[in-house]
């Protein structure tokens, strides 16, 4: 049996996926001729207008009966939050450097806007990290946790969910 080689001169597109297009305005016979399907008068039947997304013909649009909600919080531009996670893959590419917020920007594990971080209890710490910033705090689990290390080198602590 002979095996079939796809070749350029050989493609075609398959049965039914390219219908012919709608002949508009070629006489009553074809069913849409003169007005081309758009009907008698009307903004829809005329050339070149369009209704705009969202336009309910006068009607209130929906858009606009909703209420607005949520807001986006200027601090929550400077402050940001990390993860053992996080701290496990600084200490890899820092290789047990120091951590802090200059460095974690330049290995580019957040944003350039961040002043201060706040370390969370989530994943699981696997190295001993070397953190030494005053703008690097800690949720109370995770102090707790940082002492049993003896890597505490920062006094500064949160309560859980609460800054």
């Amino acid at each position: 049996m002979e095996e079939k080689k796809l070749k350029l001169n050989t493609l075609s597109p398959a049965l039914g996926s390219n219908k012919p297009a709608k002949r508009l305005g070629r006489g009553i016979g074809s069913g849409s001729g003169k007005t081309c399907g758009r009907g008698h008068k009307g903004l829809k039947s005329r050339s070149g207008s369009s209704i705009r997304p969202g336009f309910e013909g006068g009607q209130m649009p929906l858009q606009r009966r909703l209420p607005k909600f949520g807001f986006n919080s200027a601090v929550s531009k400077t402050r940001g939050e990390i993860t053992f996670l996080n701290i496990n893959k600084a200490s890899l590419m820092l290789d047990g450097g120091e951590i802090n917020i200059v460095n974690l920007k330049n290995l580019g594990m957040i944003g350039r806007q961040i002043k201060k971080l706040k370390l969370i209890n989530k994943g699981k710490l696997l190295c001993t990290p070397n953190i030494n910033d005053e703008n690097i705090i800690f949720t109370q689990s995770v102090q707790k946790i940082m002492a049993s290390l003896n890597s505490v080198k920062n006094s500064s602590s949160v309560e859980d969910g609460k800054e």
